[in-house]
C-alpha cells in the first residue's frame, strides 16, 4: 500500500511543491491569451490610437493671437468647434487636390492590380520556367523604397540625364516632356506602379497555388483550355485576394505623398499641394497652422474609413448573393 508521503512531489531542494488546484490552472489558461496582447495593446494605443485622438483633439482648435503676438500669452489656444472644418470644406487647394489624386488612382488601381492578376496567371502555369527568379524580379522593385524609386525614375524621366532621351534623339524620334502636364499623371503612376505590382502579384499568387489540383484535373477532364481556366475558376477563386488587394490600393492612392513630394523639385508643374498630404505637410510644417493641419488629416482618414467600408460592404453583398444562387 502506497503512503501518503510517497504521493507528494518534491521540489529541487527536497521541500514538497504543491501542485496548482484546477480553479488556478483554469484561470491562467484563461488570462494568457491578455498577457500575450497586453505589449501589442500599448503599443496599439501609445503609437496609434493616442496620436489619432491628439490629432482630433487640435482639429477643434485653434491658435488666438492678441495685439502683435509679442510677449507671454499673446498668443493662446482656443476652442474653434468645426471652424476648420468649414474652412477645409472650402479650401479650393484641398479640392483640387483630392480631384488630382481621383485621376491618379483611376490610372494606378486598375493598371496595377491587372498587371499583378496577369502575372500570378502566368506564373501558375505549368510551363512556366524560372518561375522562382522571375517571382523575384517582380517583387523585387516593392523592396526598394519609395523616395528612392521616385528620384531613380525622376532622373529617368529629365531630358538631360535620361539615356531612355539620349536613344530617342538618336533615333531622331519625339522627346516626351513626362514632367509637365498631362503625362505628369502617367509619370507618377508609373512610380506607383512599378513599385507595387510585385506586392499584389504575390498575394494574387499565394492565393492560387490554394486552389486545389483536383479543380483543374476536372476541368481538363471536361475539355478546359488553359484561357478557360484561367477566366472560369482561376479568377472567380482568388476574388477575395483581388477584393483585398484593390482595397490596400484605395488606401495608398488616397495617401499618396512620397512620389510627388520626391518629383516637385525636378518639375515647375508639381504644387506644393498636389496631393491633400502634401496640404497637410504644407499646412503643419511651412504655414505653422497645425490646427488646420489636423483637421484635414481627419477629414482623409474618415474619407479613407468611409470608401473602404462602402467597398467592403459592396463586396460582401455580392458574395451572399453568389453564394445564394
Amino acid at each position: 500500500m502506497t503512503s501518503t508521503a510517497s504521493r507528494k512531489s518534491y521540489g529541487v531542494k527536497g521541500a514538497p511543491y504543491a501542485h496548482p488546484s484546477p480553479t488556478t490552472t483554469l484561470k491562467r489558461a484563461r488570462s494568457a491569451p491578455y498577457i500575450f496582447l497586453l505589449p501589442a495593446s500599448v503599443l496599439f494605443l501609445l503609437f496609434f490610437a493616442l496620436p489619432i485622438g491628439y490629432a482630433v483633439w487640435l482639429s477643434f482648435r485653434k491658435a488666438h493671437v492678441s495685439g502683435l503676438g509679442l510677449g507671454a500669452g499673446a498668443r493662446k489656444e482656443v476652442w474653434a468647434g468645426f471652424g476648420n472644418y468649414t474652412e477645409a470644406f472650402h479650401d479650393s487647394e484641398l479640392l483640387h487636390g483630392a480631384l488630382r489624386v481621383l485621376g491618379y488612382g483611376c490610372i494606378v488601381v486598375p493598371v496595377m492590380l491587372g498587371l499583378a492578376l496577369l502575372f500570378a496567371l502566368m506564373l501558375d502555369t505549368e510551363r512556366v520556367r524560372l518561375a522562382p527568379f522571375t517571382r523575384l524580379a517582380i517583387f523585387l522593385p516593392y523592396a526598394i523604397p519609395g523616395v528612392v524609386a521616385a528620384l531613380m525614375w525622376g532622373f529617368l524621366y529629365l531630358p538631360d540625364v535620361s539615356p531612355f532621351y539620349y536613344v530617342l534623339d538618336k533615333l531622331n524620334l519625339p522627346q516626351p516632356n513626362l514632367l509637365d502636364g498631362g503625362p505628369l499623371y502617367l509619370a507618377i503612376s508609373n512610380i506607383a506602379v512599378w513599385g507595387g505590382t510585385g506586392f499584389n502579384m504575390i498575394v494574387i499568387y499565394t492565393s492560387l497555388r490554394s486552389i486545389p489540383a483536383e479543380v483543374y484535373e476536372a476541368a481538363k477532364l471536361d475539355g478546359a483550355t488553359p484561357l478557360q481556366i484561367a477566366l472560369k475558376i482561376k479568377i472567380p477563386m482568388v476574388a477575395p485576394s483581388l477584393v483585398l488587394t484593390f482595397f490596400f490600393s484605395i488606401i495608398a492612392t488616397l495617401q499618396v505623398f512620397n512620389e510627388p513630394t520626391t518629383l516637385k523639385p525636378l518639375t515647375n508643374s508639381l504644387n506644393t499641394s498636389w496631393s491633400p498630404l502634401m496640404k497637410v505637410y504644407q499646412d503643419a510644417f511651412h504655414r505653422g497652422d497645425i490646427y488646420s493641419a489636423a483637421a484635414e488629416a481627419t477629414l482623409i482618414a474618415l474619407a479613407t474609413l468611409v470608401l473602404s467600408f462602402a467597398f467592403l460592404r459592396a463586396a460582401n453583398s455580392r458574395n451572399k448573393q453568389e453564394e445564394a444562387r
